[in-house]
């Protein structure tokens, strides 16, 4: 079919004439006319055989379909011919711009993609990615594409494993295929990718579909057994303990404490092995988690990180300990065979429910040994005393010492034992008044302070478990604000703060207090409310001073931070509710500044742990209109090191040799670092300058602090060098450190030592005096 695209004129127009029409179009343009005077056109250029003028009336027509990935603009001329096929006019242009439809759909460059990844991977980081064309002209939403996975095979689980950047085409875990990827239980899957254009926002859209196999490898990025190592090891420290390893080299290996320590015994280096750097305590801390991490280049974690357990085992290094310095049983006279008059404690520091802390117990001495020795047997386990015979007899002794030996099969202690025989307990405490009325005050009264007396009497025998007074508050004291303490020889007891009070938590406290014996009551004999006693306590409200939420903060911090960085927020409360300011005061280096409002502790100026590595300040709250309440609390940061500074010589710069020169001869230079040196430093040194001074000297390394400068050849000149030298360090980033060696090649007196002959000035000895300077460097004379 054609189709009619223009009709040409060329009475009416001059030329050049742009037209635009769709690729694959039917449709009728403008015309250009040549019925005048009886001309004729004639159409050349880039016709392609598609596109054609009539001859009779000038319309340009299309025979065929236009193309505009294959050509996007057609270039024409149209001359005006008369009957004899003279041309009359033109030629005149015509460009045709063939405009974009969506008629190509986006192509994959591959008909199958394959990747791979690890298990446990962290989400969200590609592991590959698909790639689409478009023939339609891009500049056009007709070429812009849109990606999606459709589903997988297998799919287990209603969430997708996998996730697509619709516009990169990167492929990347989802949180879920993160966590549940395993290779153990499904090694291989199918995406189903497709890619439509329109920007996949048109029901229009061409789509195109492709399969993407992938592979899950088993992840060896996982947290290692729990590692166990003996308490206080005599070994060299650092030890290696384990290692953790990412899938793929070059990962930066870090570790992560769980919990803030104030000495963090544990170190990784770059080929991810874990050390203990020095002894542990059990007894002072029996289980350490922390966390290692891998990152990459950027500083990016490669995956989630490892949770570290390092168990501390126990040894037997703790002797056993008694409880009291003398423990006072009391039994009766009348008591029978095998009864138990009490039990000795005694702890171990050592590990609980283990051999090393296993105590048993043995009687070592008795007195007196009446009416014979022996009368106490102690269970060997348990500590626990019993009578091995009926014969107490107060009248006879009312006193027994015995000596317990407690041991741990490594370490013994010897126990002291005092055994009271008394008469029986028939006799009741009982008050000398049932109610104590109220007892007023303040919430400030300091613990300790006893704020009522109380009597009990009990008629039982004087200074016996029978007739001694024990107080207990039965009720009206669920915090424990009170104890009772009893005056042995008088039975008083003395109501005294026992935790601090707060008017704002309970202003009153009715307690009930009970009288009783530390002896059982016989058979028949009970207490009653003879025993019991009331008493109120009223307290009254007092104006208190902030309270720290801590009363010492602390803060690890890299001596590099900028000025303005924020180091620790500390907070305060007020009782009452006032408002409170922040100071700080012996910042003496002014390195911290507060504000006064929040608490935020901030670097005030540049840190330099090479001047002080722990830096303390103390940082005061007050009320805002109550200026004489204040508190105070500790604020601490351990500044960290940077590798801030260059590497210098640990001596002077100033070297000789004696002239004239003998081969082999070289001296020792030994550099040394400001920084703190974690581990033994490395320095490398070279020569810098020009060629020549590289020609006649040369340096050689002989350890990582250590190098010998040497003359490349004997035939140096009389006189002072100044040789320029360079030395490099091993930190992060590394540092250069650049200086000039002074080395004098000079005469030397007969004991090797340089002599410089000094110009003779007005005041001076006369002339073929010298004065010789004795320069202080070492010498080395190469054999």
């Amino acid at each position: 079919m054609a189709y009619v695209i223009q009709q040409v004129r060329l009475n009416y127009h001059n030329g050049p004439f742009g037209l635009g029409v769709y690729e694959s179009a039917n449709c009728i343009l403008p015309d250009f006319l040549f019925f005048r005077d009886f001309l004729y056109p004639q159409l050349s250029g880039e016709k392609d055989d598609v596109i054609e003028i009539a001859s009779t009336d000038g319309y340009l027509y299309l025979n065929g379909s236009l193309d505009r990935e294959n050509k996007a603009i057609h270039r024409l001329q149209v001359e005006a011919l008369n009957v004899m096929g003279e041309k009359v006019k033109g030629p005149y242009s015509i460009t045709i711009n063939v405009q974009d439809i969506n008629d190509n759909p986006p192509k994959f460059e591959k008909s199958k993609y394959y990747g791979a990844v690890w298990q446990n991977s962290h989400p969200g980081k590609p592991f590959l990615r698909v790639h689409a064309t478009d023939r339609d002209d891009p500049t056009t939403p007709n070429a812009k594409l849109s990606y999606n996975i459709l589903h997988h095979f297998p799919n287990p689980f209603k969430s997708m494993l996998f996730q697509i950047d619709n516009v990169t085409g990167a492929i990347s875990t989802s949180e879920l295929g993160s966590r549940l990827l395993n290779p153990q239980k499904q090694a291989t899957f199918i995406l189903v990718v497709t890619v439509k254009d329109l920007a996949g926002m048109s029901e229009n859209a061409l789509t195109s579909n492709i399969d993407v196999e992938i592979t899950v490898k088993e992840n060896i990025w996982k947290a290692p057994p729990k590692v166990s190592i003996k308490e206080n090891s005599t070994e060299p420290h650092p030890i290696s303990i384990t290692q953790v390893q990412w899938n793929e080299p070059d990962a930066k290996y870090d570790l992560l404490q769980r919990e803030w320590l104030p000495r963090f015994p544990f170190t990784i280096d770059q080929n991810g092995t874990i050390y203990v750097t020095e002894p542990l305590d059990r007894e002072e801390k029996e289980l350490y988690s922390f966390f290692a991490t891998a990152k990459d280049n950027e500083g990016e974690e490669l995956g989630r990180p490892l949770l570290i357990l390092v168990q501390v085992e126990d040894i037997n290094d703790n002797p056993p300990v008694c409880q009291n310095a003398l423990t006072i049983f009391e039994v009766q006279e009348n008591e029978g065979l095998g009864s138990n008059i009490g039990t000795l404690h005694a702890t171990d520091m050592d590990k609980k429910n283990t051999l090393n802390s296993r105590l048993q117990f043995r009687i070592v001495d008795q007195n007196p040994k009446i009416p014979l020795d022996s009368l106490f047997i102690i269970q060997q386990e348990a500590g626990t005393f019993q009578l091995s015979s009926s014969s107490l007899n107060k009248q006879v002794a009312s006193t027994y010492s015995v000596t317990v030996e407690v041991t741990d099969k490594v370490f013994t202690t010897l126990c002291d034992v005092k055994i009271n025989v008394i008469d029986i307990n028939d006799q009741i405490p009982i008050f000398e008044k049932s109610d104590y009325g109220n007892c007023t005050i303040l919430e400030d009264t300091p613990e300790g302070e006893v704020i009522l007396e109380i009597q009990a009497t009990d008629a039982d025998e004087p200074f016996t478990g029978s007739s001694q007074i024990i107080y207990q508050i039965e009720e009206g004291d669920q915090n424990k604000n009170f104890i009772i303490e009893t005056d042995p020889q008088t039975n008083r007891g003395f109501v005294k703060i026992s935790k601090a009070l707060d008017f704002e938590m309970s202003s009153t406290y009715n307690l009930t207090v009970k009288a009783i014996n530390p002896e059982p009551l016989v058979k028949g004999v009970q207490y009653n409310s003879s025993s019991t006693a009331y008493f109120r306590v009223v307290v009254v409200d007092a104006n208190e001073g902030p309270v720290f939420s801590k009363n010492t903060y602390i803060a690890d911090i890299f001596e590099d931070v900028p000025v303005g960085t924020l180091v620790m927020t500390v907070t305060a409360n007020d009782p009452e509710g006032d408002q409170i300011r922040y100071t700080l005061k012996n910042n003496k280096r002014n390195w911290l500044e507060i504000d006064t409002v929040s608490g935020k502790i901030y670097t005030a100026a540049p840190l330099d742990r090479e001047v002080e590595h722990d830096y303390r300040v103390q940082v005061t709250a007050t009320e805002e209109n109550k200026k004489s309440q204040s508190s105070t609390a500790i604020f601490m940061i351990h500044i960290k090191d940077v590798n801030d500074n260059p590497p210098r010589l640990a001596k002077g710069n100033h070297l000789f040799f004696c002239h004239p020169l003998r081969g082999g001869v070289k001296a020792e230079i030994q550099a040394t670092d400001d920084d703190e040196q974690l581990y033994p430093p490395e320095f490398t040194f070279s020569l810098g300058g020009s060629e020549n001074i590289k020609s006649d000297w040369e340096i050689s390394r002989t350890d990582g602090t250590h190098a010998y400068l040497s003359p490349k050849h004997t035939n140096l000149e009389e006189k002072q060098y100044s040789i320029p030298l360079i030395i490099n360090d091993n930190g992060k980033p590394p540092l250069e450190g650049a200086l000039n060696l002074q080395v004098n090649v000079c005469r030397c007196s007969d004991e090797g030592r340089c002599f410089i002959e000094v110009e003779n000035h007005s005041g001076m000895p006369s002339t073929g005096m010298a004065v010789g300077l004795l320069l202080g460097v070492l010498l080395f004379i190469g054999r």
